[in-house]
């Protein structure tokens, strides 16, 4: 039985890497006495899977692992558990069950994810104005120089912008996600101030992952640019 697990990262814990993250939970699950399965072999271990890594000094409210269950458990007692032995700064939102497919796995299906992003400087965020934004977004190419594991590369980040507004809490972005195409908010921040004549782009901001999405398109709809996004807690259901 598979289960995708939601929960919040928020405050000091917002420092902590992806690798501590995946530990912490581990504990978690030992205290809450969660029934999660375990590999097989000389050297067993919790069979868990995170969607999508938080970068660190990011905050969520829709970060996701998926786990296997060695028998049932109800959400809500699940949820409870949890809860009662986390730390400040992790919330558990939900535990639903999920489709056995490996292919429905957070990991591979990940399509997209929104974010907010605040300014801390109020000339920055004053300068960032409706229609820069629009002008910014009705380029056909945004280069920006991509750092991968080997070079840097340049990479035309446009199509990977899916949604860009401008809100009272500072800028909505909608992104691609995942191991196919992934995109980070600071470096369309860093481009749009470079387009918008604003020094130190990646200074002076908060980021705030608010979910991440699955793309049910078909493959023609996608090849057509459409996109049918749907959040990854909405493709399991709660077990009683």
């Amino acid at each position: 039985m598979k289960v995708r697990v939601k929960f919040k990262k928020y405050g000091s814990l917002r420092f902590i890497g992806h690798l501590d993250v995946m530990r912490f939970f581990q504990k978690v699950m030992r205290r809450a006495q969660i029934p999660i399965a375990f590999t097989a072999g000389y050297n067993p271990h919790m069979i868990m899977s995170f969607a999508s890594p938080l970068g660190i000094g990011l905050t969520s409210e829709g970060e996701y692992f998926d786990i296997e269950l060695s028998e049932p458990i109800s959400s809500s007692e699940a949820v409870r558990r949890m809860n009662e032995v986390t730390a400040e700064g992790i919330e558990v939102v939900s535990f639903r069950q999920i489709a056995e497919e490996k292919k429905m796995t957070g990991m591979a299906i990940v399509a997209a994810a929104d974010y907010l992003v605040g300014f801390k400087n109020e000339t920055d965020g004053a300068a960032i104005t409706e229609k820069i934004i629009t002008d910014f977004l009705r380029q056909q190419e945004i280069v920006v120089l991509k750092q991968t594991k080997r070079s840097e590369q340049e990479v035309n980040i446009r199509p990977l912008i899916y949604r860009m507004e401008l809100t009272k809490s500072g800028i909505y972005l909608q992104l691609a996600a995942g191991s196919v195409e992934n995109l980070k908010p600071e470096l369309v921040m860093c481009a749009l101030y470079q387009f918008a004549g604003i020094c130190e782009a990646s200074a002076g901001l908060s980021r705030h992952r608010l979910e991440m999405y699955a793309d049910l398109a078909s493959e023609t709809e996608k090849a057509a640019g459409i996109r049918r996004l749907v959040p990854l807690d909405a493709l399991g259901k709660d077990m009683e």
